[in-house]
């Protein structure tokens, strides 16, 4: 779950991370009044999205003046923000931060993520700060500091020291530094998050250190410890097909393509959505139905997949493990019924009672296509797409 700027130094704020003095406006009236009690200026106006590139695309902007204040924020307030992340639909602002201005001597990178291949934290630190860190990975990878972090151990004070001074910070400041990281990674392991960055670090003219911005993303499967937590959800920020998904517990995430996909298992998911563009083809999303493809699963589904106009046919793609694959079959078909399909649908099952499944497909009088393979049905599912969109 990600929650917006202001939310994520509100928490960090708690853990003594130190973040710059705000306050949130949702109108220009109320934002006149943050800058105010603020008492000085300038002050930075900052859009609240869920997504990065927000100074490229109009979103961060400066005012020296209350009367400035009103004006930027009556301009920022309901604008459609577009950044190399919303995509070119964008995010209608609806939240500003209002924030003191720092007088800025020098930015870095701190970064918490969850690294895969050692199981466990990576703290990452760069003097590219105020950067697109992908950036800055791509081309310059040597400028991005690690320490990976021992779960049993934690994150210990040599480590923040050594990337301390790999940030070229002078002695008398690595002792503030280690202390920032250090809360930084208590934050990071008691919130149970997935991802903290703070692009940039800021070091100011006076010898501060502050997190300047804080991007803070939740492990969805910990929400249960973090009740409180859950209440930070903003659903305008989020795709209203995703939403309806989360509500069926299906692990659905919308794409740009045609070719809606019903797959149980994510490794399978990821595949087949990889096998449609080998085949010529765009899925339009991805969507995991869980191990019990029921009935009622399946047709929640279908209704969430055949929401999105752009689906022009539909590859449903299972492995009968957990549940048998003429169990599926019977829910595919009635779910079809009940929701009056229209759009062509491939059917690729395996596993058990597979020969039983496909006669119940073929004797059902719909309009279902079944494969042998994956690669058969891709070709198959993109060949219908293609077909009715001709």
């Amino acid at each position: 779950m990600k929650i917006h700027e202001y939310q994520g130094k509100a928490i960090l704020a708690k853990y003594g991370v130190t973040v710059p003095r705000s306050g949130v406006a949702t109108t220009p009236a109320e934002a006149k009044a943050v800058a105010e009690q603020l008492g000085g200026f300038p002050v930075v106006i900052k859009a609240q999205i869920h997504a990065g590139g927000r100074g490229k695309g109009g979103g961060v902007k400066l005012a020296k003046s209350l009367d400035e204040v009103e004006t930027i924020a009556s301009n920022m307030l309901g604008m459609t923000l577009v950044t190399h992340q919303t995509g070119p639909e964008g995010r209608v602002v609806r939240t500003l931060l209002i924030e003191e201005g720092l007088h800025i001597k020098q930015e870095f990178y701190l970064g918490l993520v969850i690294d895969r291949a050692t199981s466990g934290p990576v703290f990452m630190a760069s003097q590219a700060g105020g950067m697109d860190i992908e950036e800055v990975a791509a081309h310059t990878p040597e400028k991005i500091l690690k320490e990976y972090i021992d779960p049993a151990l934690g994150f210990q004070p040599y480590q923040a020291r050594k990337l301390a001074f790999g940030l070229g910070l002078s002695d008398k400041l690595v002792g503030k530094a280690v202390k920032f990281m250090m809360a930084l990674y208590k934050a990071f392991i008691e919130c149970d998050a997935s991802l903290f960055e703070i692009n940039p670090f800021l070091l100011t003219e006076e010898g501060e250190l502050y997190a300047l911005d804080a991007k803070v993303n939740f492990d969805d499967n910990a929400m249960f410890r973090h009740k409180d937590y859950a209440e930070l959800r903003d659903l305008n920020e989020e795709e209203p097909l995703e939403i309806e998904a989360s509500k069926f517990d299906l692990n659905y995430i919308k794409l740009d393509g045609t070719i809606g996909c019903m797959v149980n298992g994510a490794g399978l998911a990821m595949a087949t959505m990889d096998i449609i563009k080998l085949a010529g083809g765009e899925p339009a999303n991805f969507l995991d139905v869980g191990g019990g493809a029921s009935q009622q699963r399946v047709e929640n589904a279908f209704r969430i997949l055949l929401a999105d106009p752009k689906v022009n046919a539909v590859l449903i793609n299972i492995f009968g493990g957990i549940v048998r694959c003429d169990m599926v079959a019977s829910g595919v078909i009635e779910a079809a019924r009940n929701l009056n399909v229209q759009v062509p649908i491939v059917v690729r099952l395996e596993g058990t009672n597979v020969e039983r499944a496909r006669e119940l497909l073929q004797e059902s009088g719909l309009n279902f296509t079944t494969a042998a393979g994956m690669a058969d049905a891709a070709e198959k599912v993109v060949a219908l797409s293609k077909g009715a969109a001709a």
